[in-house]
């Protein structure tokens, strides 16, 4: 038998919405015990968000699977008197309200550092806990049109479009499981518990590494290039007869193949010559590829790519992706059970380890207030 990397670590997950609940989601699929703990009668926003299976949220079962939840009202004694209880056997508590409100309720970093002093505080907010715009509230929108990212997004000439999926929240909640086991391992060497403070806005400025190098190193500021690499070429979207597929030949081992693949004569050609030379000429570029590309099916042309070793592919719409026999074969999608008898699908755990057990099936979603007398009935085999 093997155990989950994080058997036997307790989470509080005081979080709601998406940055932190991925976080808790991401720390429950490598083994935590998370108990979510939500606001009586209402839970986590995300309970309300469409689409619905029998009056249940999937939006709200792919990200919230596998945890426990009780509601408590930490303003109300005998819910403290519980919540205090729970603190006390936590290794983790992650919490994404603005900063000061859990001050305020008398659980912040200072109060639970001096009396748990190895307990880890995870915070995960808009703008962080310090800065002239801490107590701003953020949503994912904001620090995509913030941080630049919805700058670079999008076609040529056209309004700035946001990422589709929600990676001002995403990549926060990744970057806040990154810290928090960073702290693990630190709190094995000194004994400690930590505060990992991150913003969603900091952690969209963390992803733009051509778009900083662009600017800092050129003056140039970098605009949206539609479904092409800015810095490498050719690395974008081509028409074939049917539609659209990707080529992405990185460097000129793949471009000297891609050009014999396509019967492209164009060795010698100073404007090919390098990757610089391609990407000042990438128009010229894409118009030789597709007088080629347009003769036959996309379909053909990824079959042969792909037997000569350069990297291609369909553009599939999500219902496709979940029908990926590679995604498929390396459980990418899995089953949820829901409160209600519903098997829901959601996204599996990207993140393959040799000890850690990789099935299709996950732990129920849990009801509102779902879990109250197991974590009750854990407490108190765990003699708090």
């Amino acid at each position: 038998m093997t155990e989950a990397p994080l058997a036997g670590c307790v989470v509080l997950d005081l979080t709601h919405v998406l940055a932190g609940p991925y976080c808790t989601m991401t720390l429950s699929d490598l083994g935590a015990h998370v108990i979510k703990v939500e606001r009586p009668g209402q839970g986590d926003d995300t309970r309300e968000f469409p689409p619905f299976v029998d009056g249940f949220s999937a939006y709200f079962a792919a990200i919230n699977h596998g945890k426990e939840s009780i509601a408590l009202n930490l303003r109300a004694e005998e819910d403290r008197k519980i919540f205090d209880r729970l603190v006390a056997k936590a290794d983790i508590l992650v919490e994404n309200y603005r900063p000061g409100v859990m001050e305020r309720l008398g659980y912040g970093w200072n109060d639970l550092h001096a009396k748990y002093p190895r307990l880890i505080y995870g915070a995960v907010s808009g703008f962080g806990h310090t800065g002239p715009e801490a107590q701003r509230p953020a949503y994912d929108m904001v620090v995509q049109a913030r941080g630049g990212v919805m700058s670079i997004t999008g076609e040529k000439d056209r309004e700035p479009v946001r990422v589709g999926a929600s990676i001002g929240d995403i990549v926060a909640g990744m970057f806040l499981a990154q810290g928090l086991l960073a702290a693990i391992i630190s709190r094995d060497k000194t004994g400690k518990g930590q505060k990992v403070d991150v913003a969603m806005l900091d952690s969209q400025i963390a992803i733009l590494e051509h778009a900083v190098a662009l600017t800092s190193a050129t003056g140039t500021v970098p605009g949206p290039s539609g479904a092409r690499h800015p810095t490498i070429t050719p690395f974008e979207t081509y028409h074939a007869q049917d539609g659209l597929f990707v080529i992405a030949a990185g460097n000129d081992v793949l471009f000297a193949r891609l050009c014999k693949a396509l019967g492209l004569d164009l060795q010698g050609d100073p404007r090919f010559a390098s990757n610089g030379a391609r990407c000042e000429n990438v128009k010229v570029l894409k118009r030789l590829i597709e007088t080629v590309t347009l003769e036959k099916p996309k379909a053909h042309w990824i079959e042969l790519l792909e037997g000569a070793g350069i990297p291609t592919g369909a553009i599939q719409n999500v219902a496709e992706a979940l029908q990926d026999p590679q995604l498929l074969a390396r459980s990418m999608v899995v089953k949820v059970p829901g409160p209600t008898g519903h098997v829901f699908t959601a996204a599996g755990n990207p993140i393959k380890m040799s000890g850690l057990p990789d099935s299709t099936e996950r732990d129920p979603v849990p009801a509102l207030d779902g879990s109250r007398k197991k974590i009750l009935d854990w407490l108190e085999a765990q003699g708090g």
